[in-house]
């Protein structure tokens, strides 16, 4: 029993090298995971392999949900493994000349609604194979699109590829957010970093008078990624051709740019992108990424909004005047208004830094007077509701102050 266990262990050891040497090769890993299941985690996963591959990326695509794998229909995958010519290694399924992928599909042969049956320990082996016994070329992504909730094969994936970042799929009611920070206490319990958030099928337009029809609430992964201090990725509509592409596996939406969804997704995607090469650059963390701010005994800030008319002005360099609001421990303590000075370039900023302002929530302003503010340190929040100074206060002070489009045009 004794030797039997040696060679286990020794087994084991050396799969650790062989897991270390193919993980070396691929820049960034990316694993796609939600708490609860029906919420789109798969089809971000897959879409988003696909639209990094078309930017020209070397894309490995791994799916883990062995007990209901669907990557390869979505991709509409045909073909078998193959074996390396080289070290007998099992070869991934290419799905583009510069995406690969490997799922738990292809090994069951014709009978592709066969039932996975398999208890822990037989799952954590087969992910490890993934990794282990799979040729991967070298690599810019690998995506991985994990099953909900936080069982084996997250904590797998976490364990066995330490340098992973979770971006986690939402929808807006709370029924799924509810998991959702089940799934953020996950990964901040095993040390994995969170890329950020999406939330998905976050309202549907009417084909026939054009409005939005919220079906499922709205601004909730918003909210979430704000009071978690997480990078909120966007917004993904619903739309209903992807539920007919996705049963053909067809990805042909990516590229209509007339698609609401294809124009978020992608943007979506560009965020990703510019997040992983800020980190491999060893930048300091992205504006998304700031420190979250807690609020402590000695917390004391002073908010300022442009105001006209009682309520937030649409433009803090037209304003009536400005709403000073003293903050401490989270609470309001004194709120007066102040006449700004003469509408000069660069005055404006100037004056609120001198008047010791900490945060600026405004509905618009140019890009020049941003970049000042914020290079004297204070918190610029564009797009913000016309709504009165106090409650726009309440609302960042309980973090539930949501920004919009900047109103100002220059």
């Amino acid at each position: 029993m004794a030797k039997e266990n040696l060679s286990q262990q020794d087994q084991h050891k050396i799969q650790d090298v062989v897991i270390k040497e193919s993980l070396n090769r691929i820049k960034h890993k990316i694993l796609v995971m939600s708490g609860k299941g029906g919420v789109g985690k798969s089809s971000v996963a897959a879409y988003l392999s696909v639209a990094l591959a078309k930017r020209g990326y070397r894309v490995g695509l791994m799916d883990v949900d062995l007990h209901g794998p669907s990557i390869p229909r979505m991709l509409g995958l045909k073909g078998n493994m193959g074996q390396s010519a080289t070290n007998g290694k099992a070869l991934p399924v290419n799905y583009l000349p510069n995406m690969e992928v490997i799922s738990i599909e292809p090994l069951l042969g014709d009978n592709k609604d066969a039932a996975t049956i398999w208890r822990g320990p037989l799952k954590i082996g087969v992910i490890r194979q993934f990794i282990s016994d799979i040729e991967w070329n070298d690599l810019d992504y690998m995506i991985i699109d994990s099953p909900p909730g936080t069982g084996d094969e997250p904590l797998t994936v976490a364990q066995t590829i330490p340098d992973a970042l979770a971006l986690i799929v939402t929808t807006p009611q709370e029924v799924s957010l509810a998991d959702v920070r089940k799934s953020i206490n996950f990964c901040r319990q095993v040390n994995m970093e969170i890329l950020g958030l999406v939330e998905n099928m976050s309202g549907l337009t009417c084909p026939h008078c054009g409005k939005i029809i919220e079906l499922f609430k709205t601004h909730g992964g918003m909210l979430t990624a704000k009071k978690e201090g997480l990078t909120f990725l966007g917004t993904l509509p619903l739309e209903p051709r992807i539920v007919m592409d996705s049963d053909v596996g067809d990805v042909g939406f990516l590229d209509d740019g007339e698609l609401p969804i294809a124009q978020e997704f992608n943007k979506m995607v560009d965020k990703i992108v510019q997040l992983n090469e800020n980190r491999a650059k060893a930048i300091p963390k992205a504006p998304t990424e700031l420190p979250v701010i807690k609020k402590g005994a000695d917390d004391a800030k002073i908010l300022v909004v442009p105001v006209s008319d009682g309520k937030l002005s649409a433009h803090f360099g037209h304003c009536d005047h400005f709403a000073f609001i003293e903050t401490q421990n989270g609470k309001i303590v004194k709120t007066e208004t102040r006449n700004p000075p003469a509408h000069e370039p660069g005055v404006l900023p100037q004056w609120l830094y001198e008047q010791g302002a900490n945060v600026a929530i405004v509905g618009g302003m140019g890009e020049t007077a941003q970049q000042l503010l914020r290079g004297n340190g204070i918190e610029v929040i564009i797009g913000a509701p016309m709504d009165s100074p106090e409650s726009l206060a309440n609302q960042y002070l309980t973090n539930n102050l949501i920004s919009g489009e900047n109103s100002c045009d220059h």
